[in-house]
């Protein structure tokens, strides 16, 4: 497996490259945007990024990185302030690290998104278009309509109202939603979960399809 890490710090760049190494990874290195575009390629499997480069904005990197392809983007910042989460999350990132983080979620998480990005389209089933209110969810194309216009969703957001659309009317409890779509069990990605229903609210335009249910998860709407 490819990583591209994209870090201006010289020391973290080669910490990173040795510890990704030692797991087992491989790893391409660029110390500022333009070296990221130019790096990023199909054998690309992750991208670790960091916001705060020399010469371009990481949020708008991170934009035009998910504009050229679908490769899971791990954000990795000292910027802890939750609107740089949504930003980031907005701008078509899967996940979120706060410097100083621990390796080892680190690899954990680049474990969890790629699972999530190489696991297979199961075969159309008429089940796997879901009509609510509206609402088009093609689960087989990957794609959501709005009277039939696409919302242009992330992939981590149509995971989501995916595993929220199977069960129209049931409550699914945010530990199945976070176990189905990052395929983990770690609570840490509860914030994360968060920020991406209510981005898929934003986007859709209809803050009643997906209700939260306070203590236990997320409900969508009835058929």
């Amino acid at each position: 497996m490819t990583v591209l890490i994209v870090e201006d710090d010289d020391r973290l760049m080669d910490a990173l490259r040795a510890f990704l190494r030692k797991a087992g990874y491989d790893t391409v290195s660029a110390a500022d945007g333009a070296q990221a575009l130019e790096a990023l390629s199909s054998d690309t499997e992750v991208v670790l990024l960091d916001l705060g480069l020399p010469d371009a904005d990481g949020i708008e990197l991170c934009r035009r990185i998910r504009e050229r392809s679908g490769v899971p983007i791990i954000i990795a910042t000292a910027r802890s302030h939750v609107q740089e989460r949504i930003r980031g999350l907005r701008a078509g990132a899967d996940d979120f690290l706060v410097k100083p983080y621990n390796v080892l979620e680190m690899v954990a998480r680049i474990e969890a998104v790629t699972r999530r990005a190489r696991a297979l389209v199961a075969e159309p089933t008429p089940e796997q278009v879901i009509d609510v209110s509206g609402v088009r969810i093609d689960l087989s194309g990957r794609q959501v309509l709005v009277a039939g216009t696409a919302v242009d969703l992330t992939r981590t957001e149509f995971d989501i109202i995916a595993a929220l659309a199977r069960y129209p009317g049931v409550v699914v409890p945010r530990e199945r939603i976070i176990r189905e779509v990052w395929q983990t069990d770690w609570h840490a990605f509860s914030r994360s979960l968060e920020v991406h229903v209510g981005s898929i609210r934003r986007k859709i335009g209809r803050g009643d399809l997906i209700e939260t249910v306070r203590g236990v998860g997320y409900r969508f709407a009835g058929r």
